[in-house]
């Protein structure tokens, strides 16, 4: 239930915004606006406020909306509102008007991320956990417990870190744009002491930001203590002898310093596609305790990886980020600024096939993402709908017709050449980009399906 009605509100609230961008400026410019709808389909609700010409309506199929405005493309208008119609418009007026659309989703970005930082959030502090084996944070000489102080792309100025999460959008960004990330750590090997270390994420090819990603660059997680959490009714952990709270001190002859040194072990306890047996030294009730533990073995990508049905490290130690109302502001704009050029990016690459089109993600995922997020707290949620908020207005900017941003393209031509484009090739257009549409959906809805039940 409570991925249902997140889903709905979400909609709700970045459809209404979109056409509301529409409407606003559409009135702004002089223009009748006959009906505002959110949703498609049987009406479900229907109002006019007193002494307005726009018909509000609710529609039953959510997936969408519009503003439906005078036009004698559309339908005959009388003289006497002739100057009332869209068409009649100037040309900027009516570039204005089809752009406040995405304009209107992007400035709900800026304004949900602005939110999330006045009210202030819990975010894992950014300490390292053992780099994943033969990755570049491996190889670049990270161990496990340091703590990231600043960073930054190759040549540019180090900014500060606040928490891990901004350091995995930084890592997010540098990986898929091809660009090194320099690290400033301060190291508790070396008593604290500050060193500088660089991860060539340049060398890596990224199509997708997943999981796989992050195990090749190596960082994947914070540092937290290696300790068991919930067992699972009759999984390996139980029957091997572990409990909830247990603290794993060494795997075979490897010491345990963090969960995620020992999420890797046990990752890699499958040899030959069976699970491999090891003694484990586990701390518990102050007493020290040797247990075989067998592991299960799963496919993960196509990889054979060893599970053991129970959550493995403590919660990380949390740092609370908040901003003043400048600052956090600010902060909405440069993260939605961010977030756009990257979805530009990465939209590009699929295009060229640097990029999988399994980064494509339809309304199954995104109501499962919108259930998931609201679960997690109200900051959760509002990071979750600036997303989508931004995705949906870098997706309407496209040049594709039928869309926000096709339109601007044939003021683009009439602007350059003097002249509307015919119908005859508005028609043509308008078809083909409802087909590119479709396809892009099929897809989408692929991904959704495989994701959720492959």
């Amino acid at each position: 239930m409570l991925t249902l009605v997140a889903f709905i509100v979400a909609l709700g609230l970045l459809i209404t915004v979109h056409e509301y961008g529409h409407y606003r400026v559409a009135v702004a410019c002089g223009v009748k606006v006959l009906r505002f709808s959110v949703g498609f389909g049987k009406t479900l609700f229907c109002w006019r406020p007193k002494g307005s010409p726009t018909e509000f309506v609710i529609g039953a199929f959510p997936l969408g909306g519009y503003v439906k405005m005078l036009d004698e493309r559309e339908a005959p208008v009388a003289a006497a509102e002739r100057h009332l119609a869209f068409n009649n418009q100037p040309l900027k007026s009516r570039a204005a008007i089809v752009i406040a659309g995405p304009a209107a989703n992007l400035l709900l970005a800026v304004l949900l991320y602005a939110t999330v930082s006045w009210i202030g959030v819990d975010e894992p502090k950014a300490l390292l956990a053992s780099p994943a084996a033969n990755s570049l944070a491996q190889r670049a000489g990270l161990r496990g417990g340091e703590l990231v102080q600043r960073a930054g792309f190759e040549g540019d100025e180090l900014e500060t870190v606040e928490s891990f999460e901004q350091l995995r959008w930084l890592l997010t960004q540098g990986a898929l744009n091809g660009r090194d990330v320099r690290l400033a750590l301060a190291s508790p090997k070396a008593g604290g002491a500050s060193q500088e270390v660089l991860l060539e994420l340049s060398r890596i090819e990224a199509k997708d930001a997943d999981a796989q990603l992050f195990r090749r660059i190596g960082i994947v997680a914070p540092l937290t203590r290696p300790v068991i959490g919930e067992v699972m009714a009759g999984a390996a952990a139980e029957r091997s002898g572990l409990r909830k709270g247990d603290v794993v001190q060494r795997v075979g002859v490897t010491p345990i310093v963090d969960g995620q040194q020992l999420r890797e072990i046990i990752r890699a306890s499958v040899q030959g596609g069976q699970p491999l047996s090891q003694i484990w030294r586990v701390e518990r009730a102050g007493a020290a305790l040797e247990l075989a533990v067998l592991p299960e073995v799963k496919q993960e990508a196509g990889l054979a990886v060893g599970r053991i049905g129970a959550y493995v490290g403590a919660p990380p130690e949390l740092v609370s980020i908040r901003h003043g109302f400048f600052e956090g502001l600010w902060r909405g704009v440069v993260r939605t600024w961010d977030v756009s050029l990257l979805t530009l990016r990465m939209m590009g690459k699929m295009v060229i096939g640097e990029a999988s089109l399994k980064n494509l993600s339809g309304p199954l995922t995104i109501a499962d993402y919108a259930g998931k997020s609201a679960s997690l707290g109200l900051t959760q949620y509002l990071v979750f709908l600036a997303l989508i908020s931004v995705s949906l207005g870098v997706l309407n900017l496209l040049p594709l017709p039928v869309l926000d941003g096709g339109h601007l393209m044939y003021y683009l031509w009439e602007g350059l050449t003097g002249k509307s484009v015919s119908d005859v090739w508005m028609e043509r257009l308008q078809r083909g980009g409802v087909a590119v549409l479709l396809v892009l959906m099929s897809i989408a809805l692929f991904n959704d399906v495989t994701r959720l039940f492959g």
